[in-house]
C-alpha cells in the first residue's frame, strides 16, 4: 500500500514533520490549514514554505472545499479543536449536522468522500468527558461515527514526557483502520486485553507498565459503510439514520484514557505508561537570550499575583454570588523537570504562561520562541517564516509533540509494509 497522507488542520506541519522524521516515504497528497478570523494566514505560510503548496484549497475554509476533489490517500491525519459535537436533524435531509462542532463533520466529511483505509486524529484530553453535562457524548459521536464508516478504533491519552518528551502535554490520539484491511483481520484474531496491553497501535508506540479493570458498553449502531458518498454528503442517509441524533440527546460514558471499538462494542480501561527518561526544561533553555525576555521589574508584582492563591467573590449576570478561586503555579517554574503544557497564550501576561530563571544569569525571564519550538519537538527557528513573535508562540501553543508523530509513525510504516 502507498505511504500517501492527507492532512486536515495542518498548523505548521507536526504530522508532516513526524512522518518525515520516520526516515520513510511517506508522500503528503494534500494539506489544509486555514485560522478563522485573521487575514493572514501565518501558519499556512509557514506550512507552504518548508513544502510548498499543492493547490489553491489548501488555505480556505474546509468546509468550503469539495471533498470529492481532494487527492486519494491512504491515511488520513489531523488535530482538531475540543468544540460541542451536538447534532441536530438537518432541515433539508434526513442527514445530520453538527450545531457547534462543525471540523468534527469536516473529517468526517472526508473520509466519507475519500474512504481512506486509516485514520489517525488528536485532540485534548477532555473529549474523553466532553460535554460537562453529558459527560462522553462528544468522544461517543465520533467513535459511533468511526464505526458506521467501517472502522475499527483504538484510543489512548497520552502524555509526552512519560515518552521521553519535554512537556507535560496529555492529548488524546484516535486511530482508526478499515474492517477489511490486513490488519484489521490481524487485530480481530487478538484478546481486547492483549491488544489494549501489549499488541494493539498504541501498546505498540507506547509501551504500558499496568492496566486496570476492563469496562464495556454497545454504541448505538447503523451501518452506513455501504452508502455512496454522493447519498452521504448530498443528499443524506437514505437509510434514515437517526442514531447520532439520539446520541446527542442522550447518551453519556465515562469513557476511560484507553480503548478499542470493534462494531458496537466499546472496551475501555485505565492504563499507566512505562515511563522514559524525560527531557527537562533546562535540556532545551537557549543562552544569552535576548534581554527583552526578561521581566521588567515593574511587571513583578503582576506576576506574582497571576500566579498565585484567590479566592474572589464575583456576581454572575443573574445576580447570584459566587467564590471564584485558582490555586497556585510554580513562579518560577522548575527547570529539573519537563514544563507544563504550552498553551496558545504563552505570548501574553497570562498564569499560563511559563516563567523560567535563566540558568546562566538567575534573572525571570519568558521562554523564547526557540525554546517553545524545542518543547514540540520542532527544528529551531521552525516557525521564523516572517510570521510576528506572538504568533509563532500561538503556533506552538497548538502544535503536536513531533516526536510522538514519529513514534505512530515507525508503526504504521510497518502496518502499510503488509498491506
Amino acid at each position: 500500500m502507498n505511504k500517501t497522507i492527507c492532512e486536515l488542520f495542518a498548523g505548521v506541519g507536526g504530522f508532516r514533520l513526524g512522518f518525515e522524521n520516520t526516515g520513510a516515504d511517506w508522500k503528503t497528497t494534500w494539506f489544509s490549514q486555514w485560522e478563522p478570523g485573521r487575514k493572514k494566514q501565518w501558519a499556512h505560510d509557514c506550512y507552504i514554505n518548508h513544502w510548498g503548496d499543492i493547490d489553491c484549497n489548501t488555505g480556505i475554509d474546509i468546509s468550503k472545499v469539495d471533498k470529492t476533489m481532494i487527492p486519494d490517500h491512504n491515511l488520513l491525519v489531523g488535530g482538531f479543536p475540543c468544540q460541542n459535537y451536538s447534532v441536530a436533524a438537518s432541515k433539508s435531509s434526513k442527514g445530520i449536522e453538527g450545531e457547534k462542532g462543525v471540523l468534527w463533520w469536516q473529517i468526517r466529511d472526508t473520509l466519507i468522500a475519500n474512504n481512506p483505509s486509516f485514520v489517525l486524529l488528536e485532540n485534548v484530553d477532555r473529549l474523553l468527558k466532553s460535554t460537562a453535562s453529558q459527560r462522553g457524548r462528544d468522544f461517543g459521536i465520533m467513535l459511533a461515527c468511526l464505526v458506521q464508516l467501517g472502522y475499527r478504533v483504538e484510543w489512548r491519552v497520552v502524555n509526552a514526557a512519560e515518552y521521553g518528551a519535554a512537556q507535560r502535554r496529555r492529548r488524546v490520539f484516535i486511530f482508526g483502520y478499515k474492517k477489511n484491511t490486513n490488519y484489521a483481520k490481524r487485530m480481530d484474531m487478538i484478546e481486547t486485553g492483549e491488544l489494549i496491553k501489549r499488541k494493539g497501535f498504541f501498546a505498540r508506540a507506547f509501551n504500558i507498565e499496568g492496566f486496570g479493570s476492563m469496562k464495556t458498553t454497545v454504541l448505538p449502531y447503523h451501518d452506513i459503510s455501504n452508502v455512496s458518498a454522493k447519498q452521504l454528503l448530498g443528499e443524506g442517509d437514505k437509510n434514515g439514520n437517526t442514531d447520532l441524533i439520539e446520541m446527542s440527546n442522550t447518551y453519556e460514558y465515562a469513557f476511560l484514557n484507553s480503548g478499542y471499538v470493534k462494531n458496537a462494542d466499546v472496551y475501555t480501561c485505565e492504563t499507566s505508561a512505562k515511563v522514559e527518561e524525560p527531557i527537562k526544561l533546562i535540556d532545551i533553555l537557549q543562552r544569552d537570550v535576548d534581554e527583552r525576555y526578561y521581566i521588567p521589574a515593574e511587571q513583578l508584582e503582576k506576576w506574582v499575583y497571576l500566579k498565585g492563591h484567590k479566592k474572589i467573590e464575583r456576581t454572575a449576570k443573574n445576580g447570584h454570588k459566587y467564590i471564584f478561586s485558582e490555586g497556585t503555579i510554580n513562579f518560577p517554574d522548575p527547570i529539573n523537570k519537563p514544563s507544563r503544557t504550552m498553551l496558545t497564550s504563552e505570548a501574553t501576561v497570562n498564569r499560563s504562561t511559563h516563567i523560567v530563571a535563566d540558568p546562566s544569569t538567575g534573572m525571570l525571564r519568558l521562554l523564547t520562541p526557540i525554546e517553545a519550538e524545542r518543547l514540540q519537538g520542532f527544528d529551531d527557528n521552525w516557525t521564523d517564516t516572517g510570521m510576528p513573535e506572538k504568533f509563532r508562540y500561538f503556533c506552538m501553543g497548538n502544535a503536536l509533540v513531533v516526536p510522538m508523530i514519529t513514534r505512530m509513525g515507525n508503526i504504521l510504516t510497518g502496518i502499510f509494509m503488509h498491506e
